[in-house]
């Protein structure tokens, strides 16, 4: 449950591990990052903790709670860029000019190691472990937690879990080498990484078992589940590897112990809401369906009785004439219903051609 740090992430961690090891001079200069939001908090509240001047470079699109965390913990925030690389590029360019000291945000020892210090408390409290998800964005959370656990358990699975919407690691994977790639608009922002790291690959490829990819949708049930059973918000990029249980990216038996490393959930409050409608389409307990019935009155009070009777609950109702394929006699009707999941939608739809109406599931 990294996602109950200080800052909310597990990037607590390796963030002050860095901190510590630097030179007395090197604390006092201080220090300089490009963050998209998560590394940047923790680097910001350690360094206000340990009295180590902290600047963060940060996309004008990084989530607007993640920046005023950021400047709340005591970090000069600088905006530049709309990605992460461009935001990279000026922070290279004050750490030049100010003779700041660069912490990477994954690629770099100490960063490594403070990350591994998950596994260790894996294997501390859970000692009968099989198998650990872990999400993989530049690969040093899953690189410390595979050294801490394989050198000393080597038959423990670790596997790694992406966005299919930034699937860099197994990229470089499948090409034995670091490659870039583009990525595209996810949930899973905090691991939305065009390239691995070059001392992450390595470690990757001698330890992680397998790597796995989500896809939206089920990020999005995913946040719903633990939103709903576990009572515990979980940004996207934490959300991926219970998404891969859920989605069955990743199979494991009935007696098997899996740990699912929730890395973060510093997740903008303002898209919550959105998530949580995503979530709900997937999970089959919201749904539109587009009904066609004769243009008359008295159809559409027909209409919403049946689906009362079928024990669902119409949210909206709206009338298509002119942009839907029907004769002129006839009305499509979209209606947006809550119910009770993927099969009672079946049963409602069942029911309505029944009753003599052409349904279908509405996009």
């Amino acid at each position: 449950m990294e996602n109950l740090q200080r800052t909310g992430s597990f990037k607590d961690r390796g963030s002050l591990n860095r901190l510590l090891t630097l030179a007395p001079e090197d604390q006092a200069r201080g220090v300089i990052a490009a963050s998209a939001g998560n590394h940047a908090q923790g680097l910001a509240y350690h360094g206000g903790r340990l009295s180590i001047p902290v600047t963060v470079v940060m996309p004008v699109t990084a989530p607007l709670n993640k920046i005023s965390n950021a400047r709340s913990y005591g970090a000069t925030v600088v905006l530049s860029g709309t990605s992460l690389d461009e935001s990279a590029e000026e922070a290279r360019r004050i750490a030049e000019q100010q003779e700041l000291v660069t912490v990477p945000a994954f690629d770099h020892p100490d960063i490594i190691a403070g990350q591994g210090t998950i596994g260790l408390e894996i294997l501390e409290q859970v000692e009968d472990v099989d198998t650990v998800l872990v999400p993989v964005g530049g690969g040093g959370l899953i690189s410390g937690i595979c050294i801490a656990i394989k050198e000393a358990r080597p038959q423990v699975r670790i596997i790694g879990i992406e966005a299919k919407a930034a699937p860099s690691a197994k990229a470089s994977r499948d090409a034995g080498e670091v490659v870039r790639i583009a990525t595209a608009d996810t949930l899973a922002d905090g691991i939305a990484t065009k390239r691995i790291g070059d001392l992450t690959f390595p470690l990757m490829q001698r330890y992680v078992d397998d790597l796995v990819a989500v896809g939206e949708a089920e990020i999005a049930a995913a946040i719903l589940l633990l939103l709903e059973r576990e009572k515990t918000v979980a940004e996207g990029a934490g959300a991926v590897v219970i998404a891969a249980l859920l989605s069955g990216a990743v199979s494991c038996g009935p007696d098997a112990t899996v740990v699912a490393v929730l890395s973060g959930g510093n997740i903008d409050i303002n898209m919550i809401s959105r998530i949580i409608d995503r979530g709900l389409v997937f999970d089959g307990r919201a749904a539109r369906l587009a009904v066609r019935v004769r243009d008359r009155p008295g159809s559409l009070a027909v209409l919403t009785r049946a689906v009362a009777d079928a024990g669902a609950n119409v949210l909206e109702v709206y009338h298509r004439h002119a942009y839907a394929d029907i004769s002129l006699g006839e009305v499509e009707i979209v209606i947006q219903v809550e119910t009770r999941g993927r099969e009672h939608v079946h049963e409602i739809m069942r029911e309505l051609r029944r009753l003599g109406h052409s349904v279908a599931e509405a996009t």
